[in-house]
């Protein structure tokens, strides 16, 4: 019989997750292979199927996380990339939006394009701002452009015209010459990428599409390869950043949806599982190896991003991009992302401060208490010389640990330049890696006018266990779910995840109809998201009759530069849906930005929006680990002031039940650990979650 997993690849650990008809998970956690990502999925997914007495022959379905087109843009090892443009605008690249990220730093240098610029060539064509022809295109400059393109070994083109969002005729005659000539190069045209208003958006997105699909390309087929020679022959479904699967083969054509899938299935995950708790109000927080994400799940639904950034110091959204980073202007899961994971290194900087992150020990050589050559101490050193982590084994037994190793690497680089003894200097890194965190979910809340306070914390990742109780006691919140498979979590996200993508046209007008010459008018929006429909259902696979829909609204007030995307539900475009629209977009403006114009400020449309989802895939109801023993133990923990050393127990999961547990205690499973400090307690839930409570007033 077939069964499906998921599988998602992190800096430091390759997660795999199983769920059987009952709603009972297995996991497996195996070292990344930095060398060939791939051939570590397959060896998890082998490890799982061998310990679940599966056939790996019969594996019918993965779905997949990976970070491959985030790193190829984070290390500059993407494709080598050519640009082909309006003539005249070859350096809408370089010239970017005018903003600076660091604003005391006048010698700031933003990161290069990723294409050079002898590599952006130019096309004498010209569409007017309504998608007239000003200019015809010269074929000749295409074909002078593929040569080019030859002689200087591209193996990518992005293709954006001026206006090409109102008139896609020259985009497609270009991209159908440059095909004919360049058979074995990855071609992509903005109209298929995002045909949308924004010329430095449009402009970024497409070429970060060109600059990662030879790598994601050729990462699929690789991992492909690997399940044919064990005579395995899944279908294989990738996590986009909206936070839906699509196939493999779908996302080749479009692989700039994939740049932050990692992050999302964990959101996913999160957010289904707050929704069956009857919990409206959450943040996720997700923390690795490598880097720390938080998102919120506002109302019971995931959040988007207006705008992104990836690229920069740190990974985020916004109405307004710091500039820092390389635009990406596809429907985005607002998530923050930080350099601060478990093998994120620990220094003293030049004030003699301790600072950790962002770069990491990834898998190889990995923490100092790995015994792989690493010399430098990481927060997973701290943990361990702190108690926090098993001083023998981590990953279920997969990696084994040398606590006195850790000891020494923070004795020599944190310790002894502050005066320290290794213990304490161990709490401070603990310390200084949740206040780096707190940016990341101050960047999703205070930030977006939401108070932290409300919300309720599910902690997963490798770590979320370890640091989410400090985190959320330094902003106020009150409680912390720990799920199944806490250490795996965005694997199982990925297999709760729904089939769905999301899409977004230019669509312009008025949302007043007093001027009918301006106002957007119904039967364009509707021809819209028809176009849109068709497009998601071919995507998809499916029927267009039998897709969810939920329609959406890229809005402003007359003026403004940026805009905020409105889910206008079932609402048609008559005086009361009108009224209906721009109710929601004033509630949701004043929310963001703290006020909302007068009723007579007119209100613009730029673009539609659809997403749409195949209700046809049941994901599982409940969600249950299998029971495991633990057998009795002790451990010196060090909680610092008022505690100091404490000796506590060390339990599995199933040894809490329905009763709050007075911390403090530690929670070990092979998926990962959770600290409960003495001033807390927990129990476990319907759900098989661990509730972390925290207590007003310290013990």
């Amino acid at each position: 019989m077939g069964w499906q997993v998921g599988s998602d690849i992190g800096g430091t650990f390759t997660d795999v997750a199983y769920i059987d008809a009952q709603g009972r998970l297995a996991t497996a956690k195996v070292p990344s292979t930095p060398e060939h990502f791939g051939r570590g999925v397959v060896d998890g997914v082998a490890r799982l199927a061998q310990a679940e007495s599966l056939s790996l022959t019969d594996l019918e379905h993965m779905a997949h996380g990976c970070t491959v087109a985030t790193n190829a843009i984070l290390e500059r090892k993407g494709a080598r990339t050519a640009l082909l443009t309006t003539a005249g605008f070859r350096d809408v690249l370089e010239l970017r939006r005018i903003r600076v990220p660091r604003l005391y730093e006048p010698l700031y240098v933003k990161p290069p394009p990723l294409v050079p610029r002898a590599l952006r060539l130019e096309a004498r064509e010209r569409l007017d701002a309504q998608g007239g022809v000003v200019t015809p295109l010269n074929l000749e400059d295409v074909r002078e452009a593929a040569q080019r393109r030859r002689t200087a070994g591209v193996q990518a083109v992005a293709v954006c015209f001026l206006h090409a969002f109102r008139n896609p005729a020259h985009e497609r005659a270009a991209g159908e010459l440059l095909r004919a000539m360049l058979p074995e190069a990855f071609v992509c045209l903005s109209v298929d990428v995002l045909p949308q208003v924004r010329e430095y958006e449009r402009t970024s997105t497409t070429v970060i599409n060109a600059y990662v699909g030879p790598p994601v390309r050729d990462y699929l087929d690789g991992m492909r390869d690997e399940f044919r020679a064990r005579a395995s022959t899944p279908r294989i479904s990738v996590m986009q950043s909206s936070g839906g699967t699509l196939s493999a083969d779908a996302v080749r054509e479009r692989p700039a949806q994939i740049v932050e899938c990692g992050p999302a299935a964990g959101v996913v995950g999160a957010a289904l599982l707050a929704r069956r708790m009857g919990i409206d109000q959450a943040i996720s927080f997700d923390m690795g190896g490598t880097t720390a994400k938080a998102s919120i799940v506002e109302n019971g639904e995931l959040v988007y991003a207006d705008s992104y950034e990836v690229g920069a110091g740190m990974s985020a959204a916004g109405t307004i991009a710091g500039g820092g980073g390389y635009a990406l202007s596809l429907p985005v899961i607002d998530i923050a992302e930080v350099g601060a994971g478990g093998g994120s290194i620990v220094r003293i900087d030049r004030a003699g401060a301790i600072r950790v992150g962002p770069d990491s020990a990834g898998a190889e050589p990995g923490p100092a208490a790995y015994g792989l050559g690493g010399h430098e101490p990481t927060v997973t050193d701290a943990n361990i010389v702190c108690g926090f982590l098993n001083q023998h084994t981590l990953a279920g037994g997969t990696v084994g640990i040398d606590a006195e190793l850790a000891r020494r690497a923070l004795e020599t680089a944190v310790g002894a330049p502050l005066g320290l003894p290794a213990h304490e200097a161990a709490l401070g890194v603990h310390a200084v890696a949740n206040a780096t965190m707190v940016r990341a979910i101050k960047a999703v809340t205070t930030y977006r006018g939401r108070d932290p306070r409300e919300f309720t914390m599910f902690a997963f990742g490798g770590n979320g266990g370890v640091h989410g109780v400090g985190i959320a006691r330094s902003l106020e919140i009150r409680r912390v779910v720990v799920p199944p498979a806490a250490g795996v979590f965005s694997a199982v996200g990925l297999l709760l995840a729904e089939r769905s993508v999301t899409l977004w046209r230019a669509c312009a007008g008025r949302l007043d109809d007093h001027d009918p010459a301006s106002a957007l008018d119904a039967a364009t929006l509707d021809a819209c998201q028809a176009e849109m429909r068709e497009e998601a259902a071919r995507l998809l696979q499916v029927d267009a009759a039998g897709l969810t829909l939920r329609r959406e609204l890229a809005m402003r007030y007359v003026g403004q530069a940026f805009e905020l995307s409105i889910d206008i539900g079932s609402h048609a475009l008559d005086a009361r849906g009108r009224a209906a629209i721009r109710a929601a977009f004033d509630a949701e403006h004043e929310r963001r930005f703290g006020h909302a114009f007068d009723a007579d400020s007119p209100v613009e449309v730029v673009a539609a929006g659809l997403r749409a989802t195949d209700p046809g895939e049941g994901r599982a109801a409940t969600l249950r680990m299998a029971h495991r023993d633990m057998p009795p133990a002790r451990r010196r923990v060090w909680f610092g002031a008022p505690w100091g050393w404490c000796e506590v127990d060390i339990i599995g999961r199933h040894a809490l039940d329905a009763t709050p547990r007075q911390g403090g205690f530690i929670i070990e499973e092979p998926e990962g650990t959770t600290v409960v400090p003495p001033d807390a307690r927990a129990h476990r839930d319907a759900f098989d979650n661990i509730v972390i409570e925290l207590i007003a007033e310290a013990a």
